[in-house]
């Protein structure tokens, strides 16, 4: 069952075996965030070109990582990754990072939306990072609703969606210890796409799901 999303913020030279083992897990995988440079870079990477050409192949989206800011960056900038991201990766999605919970802001990403389904995105990813106002399930078809660490995660109660059904939901947790079942965790909170690493600090994302390194410990 395609039930990862992952986020992986590493160089494809500087960790290789990392990346052969995403591609490997490809029937596993909802998606994998592309973040050459906290965005498409400045130019392209052959790198990241040639991993991404070898996802899509096998069949996995690949969403292109842009920060929204929380809707303080300018549409225009946004809409610019997002093409530089297309034109160079191939991606076909969008990861929008630093989403806003409120309604307040449901307007502008409303026609980021548009302007995203409008290069070519067809899957439309949200980290809000906590459980947002139910009009964004209108436009999305992921929401993040929790990214945090596993001890947060742990101690959260579960948050019954009050939004329709025609939206994934999706958790993110970091911190994760060895031996622990987040996947489960994740099921029993209602989020059909899920990512737990045992990274820390301020990088959690350069490290992969304990079971991408271990193909035999995967459900």
């Amino acid at each position: 069952m395609s039930t990862l999303l992952v986020p992986y913020y590493e160089h494809p030279s500087a960790r290789p075996a990392e990346w052969e083992a995403i591609v490997a897990a490809a029937p596993r995988l909802y998606g994998v965030v592309l973040n050459p440079a906290s965005g498409p870079g400045d130019r392209p990477d052959a790198a990241f070109a040639e991993v991404a050409g070898r996802l899509k192949a096998a069949g996995v989206r690949v969403l292109g990582y842009t920060d929204t800011d929380y809707g303080r960056r300018a549409a225009t900038d946004v809409v610019s990754d997002l093409t530089r991201h297309r034109d160079w990766y191939g991606t076909d999605g969008a990861f929008l990072d630093q989403v806003p919970s409120g309604p307040e802001q449901f307007e502008h990403y409303q026609r980021l939306a548009v302007a995203a389904w409008g290069v070519g995105c067809g899957t439309l990813v949200l980290n809000h990072g906590t459980a947002p106002h139910p009009c964004y399930a209108r436009i999305a078809d992921v929401l993040v609703t929790f990214e945090g660490t596993w001890a947060s995660y742990r101690a959260l109660p579960p948050q019954p969606w009050p939004g329709g059904g025609g939206v994934r939901l999706c958790h993110l947790v970091y911190g994760v210890p060895p031996g622990a079942d987040p996947e489960g965790l994740a099921r029993e909170r209602g989020a059909a796409v899920h990512c737990a690493v045992p990274g820390t600090g301020d990088h959690p994302w350069g490290t992969l799901p304990y079971t991408l390194h271990n193909p035999e410990n995967a459900p």
